[in-house]
């Protein structure tokens, strides 16, 4: 089933966004959507880097993690890859969380006000 442009437009947006999370620090879900410009589509959010393919590798993916800052990937291995590339990173990752209040990033809505629509 094709892509409509306001889905492609979602996805672009999305990925411009985690594509903006500065190396050494995460994100979650809902921050990712909200400064995408659409405001509670965490899950979608999800969806997005879940259909991420092979030739999205200038996606950091593995900077997005779940509203308490744990790994929560549903592809097969890929939640101890993501533990790997993020202590790649500098990232301290304990029993598969990330501690927000040392690595959290949230640029604020100021940011997203800024990036071209």
């Amino acid at each position: 089933m094709a892509q409509t442009s306001e889905e492609r437009t979602y996805r672009e947006r999305v990925l411009e966004v985690v594509r903006a999370i500065p190396r050494g620090k995460v994100t979650n879900y809902g921050t990712v959507a909200l400064l995408a410009g659409y405001p509670r589509t965490a899950r979608q959010v999800g969806a997005v880097l879940y259909g991420l393919r092979d030739s999205d590798t200038d996606v950091p993916w593995q900077r997005v993690v779940n509203a308490q800052g744990g790994i929560s990937t549903f592809k097969v291995g890929s939640g101890e890859l993501q533990v790997a590339l993020l202590e790649a990173e500098g990232v301290e990752v304990v029993d598969r969380r990330v501690d927000m209040d040392r690595y959290g990033w949230d640029p604020g809505l100021a940011w997203a006000e800024r990036q071209p629509k």
